[in-house]
């Protein structure tokens, strides 16, 4: 399903960022040692109200809308170019790239072919753009995006 997409307040954005460790420690031990599903979802919606969210399902929906901008980010100029400016970057660099051993960038090729054929969503809030930039590396960070 296609996400609701909202406009991000920094209150929010901030409260992603605090509830991030706390999330990924509740991931990384349901990954150790399965549990319960309701004893799982009871701490995940715990962690997301500590950290100033209504429920768990409007962590993951800020979480969402914050991804949608996220994939249209340069990483290297840390500016917003839309995800399929950005896909198409990538391909150039794939394609331009000398060391790369044939098999791999066959392999990355495709996969950014694939990923050009579905992009991310436009952002319907721009304003959301400009409040991701100002936290851009906090959420790099925090969210485990490798891109930087």
């Amino acid at each position: 399903p296609a996400v609701k997409q909202i406009a991000l307040t920094k209150t929010q954005i901030e409260g992603v960022i605090a509830a991030q460790k706390e999330m990924d420690e509740i991931n990384e031990k349901v990954s150790e040692k399965p549990r319960p599903y309701l004893i799982v979802a009871e701490q995940f919606e715990s962690a997301a109200k500590k950290n100033g969210f209504a429920s768990y399902d409007e962590y993951t929906n800020v979480i969402e809308n914050i991804s949608i901008v996220l994939a249209g980010f340069d990483p290297t100029t840390k500016k917003y170019i839309g995800s399929e400016a950005l896909i198409k970057a990538q391909i150039a660099q794939v394609q331009a790239n000398k060391q790369m051993p044939p098999e791999d960038k066959t392999l990355a090729l495709d996969e950014l072919n694939a990923a050009l054929k579905s992009p991310a969503p436009p952002v319907e809030n721009k304003g959301n753009i400009d409040l991701v930039a100002a936290y851009y590396n906090k959420l790099a960070e925090a969210m485990g995006n490798d891109q930087q």
